[in-house]
Order: structure tokens, then sequence, then C-alpha cells
């Protein structure tokens, strides 16, 4: 579905007070985060995360309170600084950028937006919306234009004028959106962006970012403790428990190929219709071609249903000249209507 790697996050771990050789050494033995901080004081937000992310996608990390999903979020861009390990973005190492290398690549490459809606009470949604590209010394003109534009694709376009107090809970996150967008950087990181919100308006902005998305085709990094918002968002999730990467997989993957014990039970009272398709569960049609149509024997055709059969096909699907499914055949069936049932039976 995607193929070019536009995050990768190698070995990165991000530890909360001292890092000495006692908390490194207890981390080898495989002690646990909560073992950790009872004997050093240090806690393990993030545990070595091996991630890569595709460009185009929408990525979920997910996990309970306290899993490090929100600290690793900040690690991507920096604001919080990483103990060890590299984070690549566009091919760059960021964790090798000075301050102001730092500062330049946020503003070009990066766009957060954050579980609070943080919008100036005293600007009109246009003014809060153009902030960011204000910051960048964009022309007035230039900027309120492309603020005008990200505020029209979340469906404020004639709110313009308006000020946040006027507005409810979901718009003004709609314009922290747009204010996201209208920085057009190719990477929108989302930090409980909806959690704030009335279920009803949060599944609504659900529906419309993935409806952007298909406009906007950004690289999204989307985190949230709700499995119901990641299976319905996410082209893949990463699970995270006490810091440390549980699975990385697709909706359908994590369902019904579990990682471990953690991930099954984290799953285990999921509603699987709304998450797998018919083609998850489906057995799929095999063909075999066969050459020479007008001079193919028999014989040959027999040969290649005894094949199919023997290979643990229970039954084969009868299709007319339009491809269409018009009926089923099992093994018995078969053999019995060409006459050949025992000499079958003595070659099984």
């Amino acid at each position: 579905m995607f193929n070019l790697e536009i995050i990768r996050i190698e070995d990165v771990s991000k530890v909360f007070g001292p890092y000495n050789q006692t908390v490194k050494t207890l981390e080898e033995e495989g002690k646990s985060k909560e073992e950790i901080f009872r004997e050093t004081g240090a806690t393990i937000a993030v545990n070595k995360a091996n991630i890569s992310i595709e460009e185009g996608e929408i990525f979920v990390v997910m996990g309970l309170s306290g899993s490090g999903k929100s600290t690793l979020i900040r690690l991507i861009n920096r604001l919080i600084e990483p103990t060890n390990g590299n984070i690549f973005i566009e091919n760059q190492n960021i964790t090798e950028l000075d301050k102001k290398g730092l500062r330049e690549f946020r503003r070009k490459h990066t766009s957060m937006v954050f579980q609070s809606f943080a919008l100036f009470p005293f600007k009109t949604l246009l003014e809060n919306t153009a902030f960011g590209l204000e910051i960048k010394n964009v022309d007035k003109k230039e900027r309120f234009e492309k603020s005008k534009k990200a505020l029209e694709l979340v469906g404020l376009g004639s709110y313009i004028h308006q000020l946040p107090k006027q507005l409810s809970g979901g718009m003004q996150q709609r314009v922290g959106l747009a204010r996201a967008l209208a920085n057009d950087t190719n990477i929108l990181l989302m930090d409980e962006a909806f959690s704030a919100l009335d279920p009803l308006i949060r599944k609504e902005m659900q529906d419309e970012l993935l409806q952007l998305q298909q406009r906007m085709h950004k690289t999204i990094v989307f985190i949230t403790h709700d499995l119901d918002e990641a299976l319905h968002l996410g082209d893949r999730i990463a699970l995270m428990n006490d810091g440390i990467i549980a699975q990385i997989g697709t909706p359908q993957e994590i369902i019904t190929n579990p990682a471990d014990d953690y991930v099954e039970n984290f799953v285990k009272g999921i509603d699987r219709s709304k998450v797998l398709k018919v083609k998850h569960v489906m057995d799929k049609v095999e063909s075999t071609p066969l050459q020479n149509e007008e001079t193919v024997k028999p014989e040959q055709i027999l040969n290649e249903i005894f094949n199919k059969f023997t290979s643990g096909s229970e039954t084969l699907s009868v299709i007319d000249e339009n491809y269409q499914i018009i009926g089923k055949l099992n093994f018995k069936q078969v053999f019995k209507v060409l006459e050949v049932e025992g000499e079958v039976n003595k070659n099984v």
C-alpha cells in the first residue's frame, strides 16, 4: 500500500530521572518499568522503540495511560530529547540537529495538533490559523490565503472572523487542525487530538480526518488511548505497553493475530465485525490456466480437478462465460458424474 519510508525510529529510549549503569543493567536483565522505578527512581518512558512509518499512511500509536505513547510522539520532533537512539525523518537524522537546525526542520517538515485546542482567545479563526505561518515570517496576504483554504477544508470557511469562544469544542478542534494544515508540511503529528470531544463529535472528526486524508495524502502519526479510534483510523497500529512496542500491524493483524497475551487481552472485547471485511476471512479462489484450450483433452481437466482436491480443496467453484459463480462442486459429485469414482478412490 505504501512504499517510501518517511520516519524511522531506531532503538530510541527515553528515561526520566537518573540514567546510570544500574538502570542500564536492569534494562538488560529485562526488568519491568515498575521494578526499575522502585530500585532506581528512573522512569523508562520509551524502551528501545523501533518503528518504520511510510509516506502517506495514518500510523496510530495507542496504549493505556503511562504506556509512553505521548512521549514517543514528542520524541519524533524532539519536543522531548531522546536518551539514546536515532530518529530519521525524510532521511535526516534529527537527533544530530542543533537548536537552530531543529527549529528550521520543524517549520518545514512537521505540524502538530494537541489535545488542548491552544487557540488565542483574542484572535479570530483566520488569525489563529495563520499563526504558524506568521512565525515563519510568511507575507500577510499569502498566509491569510493559505489559512482561508485550510479553514474551508475543515468546514469553517464561513466562520473566519469568529472568535474561539463563539465555537463549539468540535469546531475549535477543527481550527487546530486547520492551523496544522495551513503550514503545509508533509508530516502531521496528532496527540490525542480528539480525546476532549464528546463521543458523537469525536466520531465526526475521525470521519472528517479520513476524508481529508484522501485529498491531502499526509503522513499522520496519531496518538490515542481508544482502541475503537485506533482501529477506525489506522492503516497500521503500534500498541505500547510500559514503554515497549508490544506489536505493530494492520488493524486486522492486531485483531486476528495478537503478538502476546497483553495484546490478546487488549483486543478481546472488540467487535470484530467493525474491523474485519469479507476479504479477511474468505478462502481465496485459485485458478489453473489451461494452455491451448482448443486442443486440451478431458483427462487433463480431470487431472487438474484431482490435483485441486488432493491438495486440500474441498470444493470447486463453477463459473459461467461471464466469470460469475453459478455453483459449487465437491469431490464425490465430480468423480461420480465422470464415472471414475472407483479409480480415484484406489489412487487416494
